[in-house]
């Protein structure tokens, strides 16, 4: 004797499986703790499915661009602040409490090498669910994960001195005072540690660093960097390395590379374009930053960033005047206006 298919047959099979699942997850059978751990074929079927979203959805979704060596300064103090407490760093283990988590986050050092740029990048920028491994926290910062990327690959084969010299000796150590962990980055003396993705602080005014200390630690500004270096800090932490920073050497003097075209854009604007003079706004007794003497490297970047050709990154675009300011400026300018505030020749890194 033989039993017919039929769809109402396995309608009703469709239905009691259901049923008898959701018995099951109602009556707290299932062991979620994270202290009975995962039988192994859940373990492998699990990563299995990881491994092949990841290699599928970073071949079609990561950029060509997909690491950038020139941040290793920001990255690492990122990682220090951010990351280590999960995966360690090269010299100091990883916090015993997020060891304990199901999955344990994995050691760099071993398993990076076995995922590729393009795949570290997707990794890194939309996190992995059920894993504890979070999204990059500032959508749209492609800039700081392709930097993240580098360091990441590049930790397995770096030395603790190695390390420390990145971070500044200060190596996001839990309870750091807060100059000495914001110094990791931005230098004992504001100047950024040579780093150009890294502004001068030293002489910016006090009150535009406030404003930007807040807006990180609120979320206005977006940098995964700067809103995790921002979050823990009091209203009194803010003013303070304000004003501490403010006080230092650094920006404001003359700016000149004796490029006739830039200083006119500087001092006169360009009418024809409807562009301002940057000195319109970038002036003492107003309330924006000061250029003066900033990175050319920087400058050129934030001002890519901001006229479209990256992503904006530092204000909404609703609340923003610089995005529209910065489109105005010709291509061929964006690299010689920054040179020429910063006072310095030559061609500007990227």
């Amino acid at each position: 004797m033989t039993a017919r298919v039929t769809w109402s047959r396995i309608g009703l099979a469709l239905a009691g499986a259901i049923v008898l699942a959701l018995g099951v997850g109602w009556s707290g059978a299932i062991n979620v703790a994270a202290s009975s751990g995962h039988w192994p074929v859940t373990q492998w079927f699990l990563h299995w499915v990881m491994r092949n979203s990841v290699e599928t959805r970073s071949a079609l979704n990561s950029p060509d661009e997909v690491a950038d060596s020139t941040g290793l300064i920001s990255a690492a103090g990122h990682f220090a602040g951010s990351c280590m407490a999960c995966h360690g760093a090269p010299g100091i283990r990883p916090s015993p409490v997020f060891q304990a988590a199901t999955p344990a986050a994995p050691n760099l050092a071993e398993t990076a090498p076995a995922w590729t740029d393009r795949q570290l990048y997707w990794i890194l920028d939309h996190g992995v669910k059920f894993s504890g491994m979070p999204a990059w926290p500032a959508r749209g910062r492609e800039d700081e994960v392709r930097r993240m990327v580098t360091f990441v690959r590049r930790q397995p084969s770096m030395s603790p001195a190695q390390f420390r010299a990145l971070t500044g000796g200060a190596a996001g150590v839990a309870g750091s005072p807060r100059f000495e962990a914001c110094a990791g980055c931005h230098g004992a003396d504001g100047r950024g540690r040579g780093a150009g993705d890294i502004p001068i602080l030293g002489g910016q005014r006090p009150e535009y660093l406030l404003g930007s200390l807040r807006a990180y630690r609120s979320g206005d500004r977006a940098s995964a960097v700067m809103g995790n270096a921002a979050a823990q800090l009091s209203d009194d932490d803010i003013r303070v390395l304000a004003e501490r920073f403010a006080g230092m050497t650094g920006l404001g003097g003359l700016s000149g590379s004796g490029d006739r075209a830039a200083e006119r854009i500087v001092a006169q604007g360009l009418p024809e374009r409807q562009l301002p003079a940057c000195l319109s706004c970038h002036r003492p007794g107003k309330p924006y930053p000061v250029l003066v003497g900033q990175k050319a490297s920087y400058i050129a970047a934030r001002l890519r960033q901001m006229r479209g050709d990256g992503k904006q990154v530092d204000a909404r675009q609703s609340q923003a005047t610089m995005p529209v300011i910065a489109r105005r400026i010709p291509d061929d300018m964006i690299d010689r206006l920054a040179r020429h505030l910063a006072g310095v020749e030559g061609d500007v890194p990227r």
